[in-house]
C-alpha cells in the first residue's frame, strides 16, 4: 500500500476510530476494491490507510474530498455549532446559502461531483472506496444521486458507506451499510 499526494491536518484517529477503520475493511473484503481515494484530512487518511493495508490496495488523497471549509469560524469557540443553520438551509434545498467566509452548498456539491466523476472515469466498472466526511457526503448524496427503490440515505456514522453506481442516467444510490 502507498499513499500519493499526502497532506495531513485535522487530528488523529482514536483507538475506536482505528478499530472502526479495520472493521470497514473487513466488511469490504469480498468486494474486490481496486483503489481507495480519501480526503487530505488526517483522520480520513488514517482510515483509508488502515483499510488499504487490509485490502492490499493503494490510497490517493484528493483535496476535493475535504469537508466544507469553516470560513470565518476558523478561530471561533465551538460552544454551539456555527454551521447548523447553513447546513439546515442546504438540506432544505437552498444551496446558495454559504458558511460565512466559506463555500456555498452549490460550490460544495460541484466540488464533490468533479472529484467523484474523475474517480469514476479512472476506474470504469471497478469498485473503489472513497473516504471523506459527513457534510460533503450528505450533500453529494442528496444532490447528485437518484435513489434505487427501497434505498434511503441515512445519517453518516463513522465508517458507514453508501453504495453507488454511475450509470448512463447518472449516479444512483444502490445500498447503505452501517458500521454495526
Amino acid at each position: 500500500m502507498r499513499s500519493k499526494n499526502l497532506v495531513r491536518r485535522g487530528g488523529s484517529l482514536t483507538r475506536d476510530g482505528r478499530s472502526q477503520a479495520a472493521a470497514l475493511a473487513d466488511r469490504l473484503h469480498g468486494r474486490r476494491v481496486a483503489h481507495i481515494y480519501t480526503s487530505t484530512m488526517a483522520r480520513a487518511v488514517q482510515t483509508a490507510e488502515i483499510a488499504a493495508a487490509k485490502l492490499d490496495v493503494s490510497v490517493t488523497t484528493r483535496r476535493g474530498l475535504q469537508e466544507f471549509g469553516v470560513g470565518s469560524h476558523v478561530d471561533v469557540g465551538r460552544d454551539t455549532d456555527p454551521f447548523a443553520e447553513t447546513f439546515a438551509q442546504w438540506l432544505d434545498g437552498d444551496l446558495t446559502a454559504r458558511v460565512a467566509g466559506g463555500e456555498s452548498g452549490d460550490e460544495i456539491v460541484a466540488r464533490a461531483n468533479a472529484v467523484l466523476q474523475d474517480i469514476a472515469d479512472a476506474h470504469p466498472g471497478e469498485t473503489v472506496l472513497v473516504v471523506s466526511h459527513g457534510g460533503i457526503l450528505t450533500l453529494a448524496i442528496q444532490n447528485l444521486l437518484t435513489f434505487e427503490p427501497g434505498v434511503k440515505p441515512k445519517q453518516f456514522a463513522n465508517c458507514a458507506f453508501a453504495e453507488t453506481e454511475l450509470r448512463g442516467d447518472g449516479w444512483r444510490l444502490t445500498g447503505w451499510s452501517d458500521p454495526t
